[in-house]
């Protein structure tokens, strides 16, 4: 949890998240007073599932933001910043992996 809470600290904040509720075993991220996403420990189940969790990013300077975030803490970078034209043409994403080996990406779907 330790790991991960700073992590989602770090990233979350150029995005505009940040922690809003902490009850140890689960902490509630989300924007001035509203959480409206959560990590946990787990309790349940025999291992790992790995997810893929995509963070709206307000402008592309907010995902540039998010992966020196991501690269300060020294997780793993998957894809750096850059417009993904398969999914449309303002797509525009960072993709890393979080200490519990999630695929998290930070995207803006505005115009550059």
């Amino acid at each position: 949890m330790a790991a991960s809470a700073s992590f989602y600290d770090s990233v979350l904040a150029p995005l505009g998240g940040r922690r809003i509720m902490d009850f140890g075993v689960a902490i509630g991220y989300g924007t001035p007073d509203r959480p409206d996403f959560w990590i946990g420990a787990q309790a349940t189940g025999d291992g790992f599932r790995e997810s893929h969790i995509a963070l709206a990013a307000p402008d592309r300077t907010a995902v540039l933001a998010f992966c020196e975030a991501a690269r300060a803490v020294g997780v793993t970078i998957l894809h750096e910043p850059r417009v993904w034209p398969e999914y449309h043409e303002h797509y525009y994403a960072a993709f890393v992996r979080d200490p519990d080996g999630n695929n998290v990406e930070a995207v803006c779907h505005l115009p550059g």
